[in-house]
């Protein structure tokens, strides 16, 4: 088990600096690839001649798979360990990004970004593993880092590949742009296997008593657990929607139909499971020392659908908005505005852990939501006539609250319970694919000012949410194998 005293950040012979540099950069990755077709999309978009609702259309299959990606993932993490999710996750992935830069058809890059939106799941594979190398004291700030850091992958793609895709030429430029990504990230999966540890040594990996499904400690909360799991398959069922004749005519109706048969099966599986695990210690009754309120957790959710759930739905859409928006740009010179907002990961994520960490964890998540309501506020008074610029400096602003806010979320998601914190940072990770997915669905239906402005009202009530959060204080209680009691600080 970790120790309680502070890690020297720039002491990069320590094991666990060293840990959280190669776990950043494997998150890194996962956002390069997951996002490696968002500066593309003009070039996607001449090279099959797709309409603009087929693009909101790739833009949406994106962050589908995602919702249910995190889940599982949350799961395997806590089972198996990081080091092998990880290093398996970017392998695989890295492989899928590969297949979309060869695909022929439109059905074919459809079929194949949705697939990538498993890459997705990799961030709550390393809440799990940097909360495994910091204490309480300072895990705001490493998650922070982590976060912060591997989310600027999508800000390096929007400046880079472009150019690569010039420098590679022709028409097929992108694909080549696009397929070294894959090629890197598989690369990496073995890097990072060959290099990291699941903890420090002497330390011990807790799991949960069963897999399948979360622990909860009452009735009441296990029914509250299943009410929050309907929004992640509504959101699936609206995307298969999207999708349907009536809309984009990807999908069949038999489909859609055999869709939505199988979202609400998985749902009752899922059902089935959370009862399996939990039904024998509710019913004998969850010793005091070893509850947790899941309202926590439920905040938490709603927290990451308002501000990671809008960073991935304008990351994929801004390149597009300043190129329609203002006149005289290019794809190149959009992507590289556009990255100003995921830019700020680099510092916005890190701050936003600090800052709950030295602060508190409910008082810094009320200012930064507040922030991100206005910032989006004023992203939505955007037009052409504004000087580019400043429209670029509104942009980095709104998303430093966005990103602050995200840090603050999951300097919280370690400190609610040590053995579940794969299965939390997995729901609490795809609740902020739910918000995509809506944020996403409504800019198909309106345009660019009322899509922020939506944003901000949910912002509003996300605010009212965080008011009922409790500060984590004292010592969380864990069961080690053998039985023994071990006692972990959260204050």
């Amino acid at each position: 088990m970790m120790s309680e005293h502070r890690i020297p950040l720039t002491d990069l012979k320590n094991p666990s600096i060293r840990t959280l540099h190669f776990t950043w950069f494997a998150f890194f990755l996962t956002f390069v690839v997951w996002f490696s077709h968002a500066p593309m999309l003009a070039f996607i978009k001449e090279a099959f001649d797709l309409s603009g609702q087929q693009i909101k259309a790739l833009m949406i299959l994106n962050v589908a798979m995602t919702i249910p990606a995190r889940i599982v993932i949350g799961i395997l993490v806590d089972k198996f360990g990081p080091r092998h999710v990880y290093s398996g996750l970017l392998i695989l992935s890295g492989f899928m990004c590969v297949l979309f830069a060869t695909a022929n058809s439109y059905e074919q890059l459809a079929i194949f970004r949705f697939l990538l939106g498993f890459v997705g799941a990799g961030f709550v594979i390393g809440i799990r593993m940097v909360g495994e190398w910091f204490p309480a004291k300072q895990v705001g700030l490493a998650e922070g880092i982590y976060g912060g850091w591997g989310n600027f992958g999508s800000a390096a793609g929007a400046m880079t590949l472009p150019t690569i895709a010039l420098l590679f030429g022709g028409e097929d430029g992108w694909r080549y742009a696009i397929g070294l990504t894959g090629v890197i990230a598989a690369i990496y999966g073995v890097i990072y296997y060959i290099n990291v540890r699941d903890t420090p040594k002497g330390s011990t990996y807790f799991k949960p008593k069963k897999s399948g499904g979360l622990e909860v400690s009452n009735w009441g909360d296990f029914w509250f657990l299943l009410a929050m799991n309907i929004p992640m398959y509504v959101a699936l069922a609206v995307l298969t929607w999207k999708l349907s004749p009536s809309n984009l005519g990807l999908l069949t109706d038999n489909a859609c139909y055999g869709i939505y048969a199988g979202l609400f099966a998985l749902y009752l599986f899922q059902t089935s499971q959370i009862w399996k695990v939990n039904y024998e210690h509710l019913k004998e009754g969850v010793p005091e020392m070893q509850r947790y309120k899941f309202k926590q957790v439920a905040i938490l959710d709603w927290s990451y659908f308002a501000t990671f759930g809008s960073e991935l739905a304008v990351v994929s859409m801004l390149p597009l908005f300043f190129l329609e928006t203002f006149e005289g740009l290019d794809p190149v010179k959009a992507g590289l505005l556009a990255s100003g907002f995921a830019f700020m990961n680099l510092v916005a994520r890190p701050t936003g852990g600090w800052m709950s960490d030295h602060f508190g964890r409910r008082k810094t998540m009320i200012v930064l939501i507040c922030g991100l309501a206005a910032g989006y506020f004023l992203l939505s008074q955007i037009d052409g006539g504004w000087w580019i610029p400043l429209a670029v400096m509104a942009t980095m602003s709104c998303s430093f609250f966005v990103q602050a806010g995200e840090g603050a979320v999951f300097a919280m998601v370690p400190l609610v319970q040590r053995r579940m914190t794969g299965q939390i940072a997995g729901m609490v990770g795809a609740y902020g694919n739910v918000g995509a997915v809506t944020y996403l669905t409504v800019l198909s239906f309106v345009d660019y000012s009322t899509f922020f402005l939506v944003i901000a009202a949910s912002a509003g009530v996300v605010f009212a949410l965080v008011m009922f959060l409790d500060e984590p204080r004292g010592k969380m209680t864990e069961v080690l194998p053998d039985g023994t009691v071990q006692l972990i600080d959260v204050t």
